[in-house]
């Protein structure tokens, strides 16, 4: 079985914050299959898409950005997921507006969301993909720009950005080997 977690905050409140691009990507990815989220689990939202013959588990964590651990380690325990076939979708400070970055494996780069994931499993070998929402302008606090949604240039190039990353997705569930997938979807600055 593998995993694909997006991450985010819970609630209205925060819908379409720079934060909740992990979200977006999971639904896109929900809208593109006809899958709706069935269940609540281990404090997240849950759906398992039945395709070719694989389970595939969706999540979005309900526990809040920097405690998202909480609900991917019990999930990876309750339907036996290996950390190689989990891939985690979030937000990027250090990528402009609209990259995609997919990675095997790494450090959770200042990010609260994997630090929580890295310290619970205990281990940073698992995949991911980083969507670009760039860095704060004139005078900004961090906290304040994840918490603030797209400006009207930068929405585009996200939007953008989340359809890649949920074709990625479902090329990776395909079986297409996420070595082959960075070549195509990781993009030069």
């Amino acid at each position: 079985m593998k995993a694909i977690v997006g991450l985010g905050n819970p609630g209205e409140k925060y819908q379409g914050t720079r934060h909740n691009v992990g979200f977006e990507v999971v639904d896109q990815l929900l809208s593109d299959q006809k899958i709706q989220m069935t269940n609540q689990k281990f404090q997240a939202d849950t759906a398992i898409w039945h395709t070719q013959g694989e389970r595939v588990l969706l999540v979005k964590p309900f526990t809040y950005m920097n405690a998202s651990g909480q609900a991917v380690l019990p999930l990876m325990s309750y339907y036996g997921v290996a950390s190689e076939d989990l891939v985690v979708v979030y937000d990027d400070l250090d990528l402009i507006p609209g990259r995609l970055r997919l990675r095997l494996k790494g450090s959770a780069g200042g990010h609260n969301g994997m630090k929580s994931i890295i310290e619970l499993l205990g281990t940073q070998d698992f995949k991911r993909i980083r969507v670009g929402i760039g860095r704060p302008q004139g005078g900004w606090k961090v906290r304040d720009h994840v918490l603030a949604p797209f400006d009207r240039d930068s929405q585009p190039l996200v939007d953008d950005a989340v359809g890649r990353a949920s074709q990625a997705l479902q090329a990776w569930v395909a079986g297409q080997p996420f070595e082959a997938l960075m070549q195509v979807y990781n993009q030069k600055d």
